[in-house]
């Protein structure tokens, strides 16, 4: 249980703070965006980063039970997939990234998204 708090306090404010971020200036992650994709080493350096802290998650908290921690263990998993797929395939997801970089809703609604779970895990490590 120790750990889930640690992580949780760890990952809210780190998912809390981009959310606000996203929502507020959209423009600025929009370009961010653009230039990451505009860089391959990027996309496979943000992998390696992203697969480190997925594996470290995985590794300390594979948590698999009805109740707030499994959001900690599912977000390792995540990360560790998506690093997966960024350090194999970077030149192959640059197209798909391009086209969902398209889409008028999806910064709004991944900040939203970011915000809910940021501030559940504040809530769980911090105060409950």
């Amino acid at each position: 249980m120790q750990t889930s708090i640690f992580l949780a306090r760890l990952l809210g404010p780190l998912l809390l703070l981009p959310g606000i971020s996203l929502l507020l200036t959209p423009r600025t992650f929009r370009t961010m965006a653009t230039e990451l994709l505009g860089s391959l080493t990027l996309i496979y350096l943000f992998g390696l980063i992203d697969f480190a802290a997925g594996l470290a998650i995985v590794l300390t908290h594979n948590v698999w039970v009805a109740n707030w921690r499994v959001i900690v263990t599912l977000i390792g998993w995540l990360m560790l997939v998506r690093g997966v797929v960024r350090i194999l395939a970077a030149d192959k997801i640059r197209p798909y990234a391009r086209k969902l970089m398209g889409n008028k809703r999806l910064l709004p609604v991944s900040g939203g998204a970011l915000v809910i779970l940021g501030l559940v895990l504040c809530y769980f490590g911090y105060i409950a």
